[in-house]
């Protein structure tokens, strides 16, 4: 049986770390973000194919999905605060490898590194978030999330702006930031390594309270079931758009690619609106109901996006960003209270599903665009977000008081 344990020193969220945390995340995945800004640069002046565009994201989500269920495993048991500046300087050599990468193989050497500094970050990040969120738990894995998806979103403009006017070398600015963000982990993890030392002074250590009734081991694997074929379904939709939309909007509708990059920066800047709210509004109304308004709401939307006008394109795009994403923390904070003593691990489990559903989908939707082509590929992954209606059969939790 899961038990919800609650040995909290106090409630108080730390706010100043709730947005420090948050502000970290979205240095980490602007890094992550430059690989698909360089997509369309790379097939254009490398003439890579969509498959090896693919495989390139394939082996940079891949490495991190893999080795963060593993991470925030370890950490669980004996969390590391350091670990978080020492990923980041991961990611910044990876970030630095690319720029001057001369050909296939070292961008995909780079993006190894790139991997393994956000397998690193992401469950201690998440960790820290759980540290300071005190009784706003939504909040504070919403404000977290919101800094990564931040960063994902800035992808169109990098490549707008950036890589496509200047290519690979537009991508330094990157660095400038990522050497602040390794400064201001410094700083987060003193304060982490305070926090451990304050519970083993004191005896009591801060653990999650569950909002979900006791569950059997039976029913709470079915509930991380069914939770998986839901990320699986929105990470390779989300994928889709993000990494290769944007060859449909030039095909089909004739659009410039930096025009087009900016259909899909609304697509993910109103994704990081849905995941702010996402969060306080299941601190509300229940993780639950959130995640099947983010669900169930735009299956329609997906389903016909590949068949409207340009103009209500734009519309859906919003719409669709808004609401599957509002459930992204969510999804988070409701595996960790289906396993309340395990909070790294849920959240490498999770977010590194999420990561590697996204490197799957890479390969089989660049693949299926070289087999079958742009137009069909956009239908066939339109129908995936029905595969989500799952999440009815999830288990009911309660609101979270006070």
């Amino acid at each position: 049986m899961t038990t919800a344990i609650s040995m909290t020193k106090t409630n108080n969220p730390v706010y100043p770390m709730m947005i420090a945390i948050g502000v970290c995340h979205l240095i980490n995945d602007t890094m992550q973000s430059v690989i698909p800004a360089m997509f369309p640069l790379l097939e254009r002046d490398m003439g890579l194919t969509y498959t090896q565009l693919g495989f390139i994201s394939f082996v940079l989500n891949m490495f991190a999905s893999v080795l963060q269920p593993v991470v925030g495993a370890v950490t669980d048991k004996k969390p590391m605060p350091f670990a978080l500046p020492l990923g980041m300087v991961s990611s910044f050599i990876g970030i630095a490898m690319l720029i001057f990468a001369p050909n296939y193989w070292m961008i995909l050497i780079a993006v190894l590194f790139l991997g393994l500094g956000s397998a690193v970050f992401h469950p201690e990040g998440s960790r820290v978030s759980f540290m300071s969120a005190g009784n706003k738990r939504g909040l504070a894995q919403s404000i977290y999330q919101v800094g990564g998806n931040s960063g994902q979103a800035l992808a169109p403009l990098i490549s707008a702006f950036l890589i496509l006017p200047f290519g690979m070398y537009g991508a330094s600015i990157v660095l400038v930031f990522t050497a602040i963000g390794i400064f201001m982990l410094t700083k987060i993890a003193v304060w982490y390594r305070e926090q451990l030392e304050e519970e083993k002074l004191s005896n009591v250590k801060k653990t999650l309270v569950s909002s979900l009734p006791a569950l059997t081991k039976k029913q709470v694997g079915m509930a991380l079931s069914l939770l998986l074929v839901i990320i699986f379904a929105r990470s390779f939709y989300t994928t889709n758009i993000t990494n290769f939309y944007v060859f449909y909007l030039m095909e089909y509708y004739h659009l410039p690619i930096e025009t087009g990059q900016l259909f899909i920066f609304l697509f993910m800047a109103f994704g990081v609106v849905g995941t702010f709210f996402g969060g306080s509004l299941s601190d509300r109304i229940g993780r639950k109901n959130v995640i099947l308004l983010s669900v169930v709401a735009p299956i329609p939307l997906c389903v016909a996006l590949p068949y409207v006008p340009l103009w209500l394109v734009v519309v859906l795009l919003i719409v669709i960003g808004s609401l599957l994403m509002i459930s992204f923390s969510v999804m988070v904070v409701y595996a960790q209270e289906l396993v309340p003593s395990k909070i790294g691990t849920m959240a490498g489990l999770t977010l590194g599903l999420a990561f590697g559903m996204g490197a799957i989908g890479s390969v089989a939707i660049g693949t299926l665009m070289d087999t079958i082509g742009i137009e069909t590929t956009m239908m066939v992954i339109s129908l995936l977000p029905i595969l989500m209606i799952v999440a009815f059969a999830l288990p009911k939790d309660s609101v979270a008081r006070g």
